[in-house]
């Protein structure tokens, strides 16, 4: 009883440690100033700080990272390729605004994926990673409880991080944690939502309680289900990214 209280304790102050540092990922360390800027551009997109549709002016980044304007062509050519960032002829680079059949499709694909994730980790995470999701839950629910959306974003993050994780499969996690990057700007404006930080709670009351119970089926069906409402989202997102854009607020 006392290891299990003493495991407890670990999983608990672990996804604080998550929480607080808001990447459930090993920490990348950049080695040359094209991967810093990589790195900081990837920070603002994934914290909400660069909305899609936002320019992003070459003179201002280099100014901000203390480098030439090279270094940052190079790193926007990189973010262009990994689907982040889009580099239009005369006109600069600007955070990727996707079209809503795009969003529809990835959040499509990103539904499958999770539901294997999920499928895959009920039957192979051990015990420790059981107790990190329970308190990884458990956190999310307290959250939601007071209203605090951008530490629930932060949380959610992490408990769907560790699902990728105790998948124990590299391939389906770095194909998903991919996925998920280029999705987590409009799944962070989904937070916002009204009304939706309950509906999460109550997606993954059904999802956690499937994986702890040992139910594969039912935890890739519910996880799909979760995933296939925030694909829902996807035109009201683009829409209020239109009034976002007709008001300023990407310029």
């Amino acid at each position: 009883m006392n290891d299990v209280k003493k495991m407890r304790a670990e999983a608990r102050a672990e996804i604080a440690s998550l929480i607080h540092d808001g990447d459930t990922a090993e920490p990348w360390v950049a080695e040359t100033r094209a991967e810093r800027i990589i790195e900081g551009i990837e920070d603002d997109i994934l914290h909400g700080d660069l909305a899609p549709g936002a320019r992003l002016d070459e003179v201002a980044l280099a100014e901000r990272f203390g480098v030439s304007r090279t270094p940052v062509r190079e790193a926007l050519k990189q973010l262009s390729a990994a689907g982040l960032v889009v580099i239009r002829p005369h006109q600069g680079a600007v955070v990727a605004i996707h079209t809503r059949d795009e969003l529809i499709e990835m959040f499509e694909a990103m539904a499958e994926l999770e539901a294997t994730c999920a499928r895959l980790a009920t039957r192979r995470m051990t015990p420790y990673e059981r107790l990190l999701v329970e308190e990884a839950h458990l956190e999310c629910r307290r959250l939601a409880e007071t209203g605090d959306v951008l530490a629930f974003f932060r949380a959610n993050s992490v408990l769907h991080g560790l699902l990728y994780q105790a998948c124990h499969n590299r391939f389906l996690r770095q194909q998903t944690e991919s996925l998920n990057k280029r999705l987590m700007p409009y799944r962070r404006l989904i937070t916002f939502r009204e009304g939706r930080l309950s509906e999460s709670i109550a997606e993954h009351d059904a999802v956690v309680g499937a994986l702890l119970a040992g139910d594969e089926d039912g935890a890739s069906r519910q996880m799909r289900h979760h995933l296939e409402i925030l694909g829902d989202d996807a035109e009201a997102i683009l829409r209020a990214l239109d009034r976002m854009a007709a008001a300023g607020g990407t310029a």
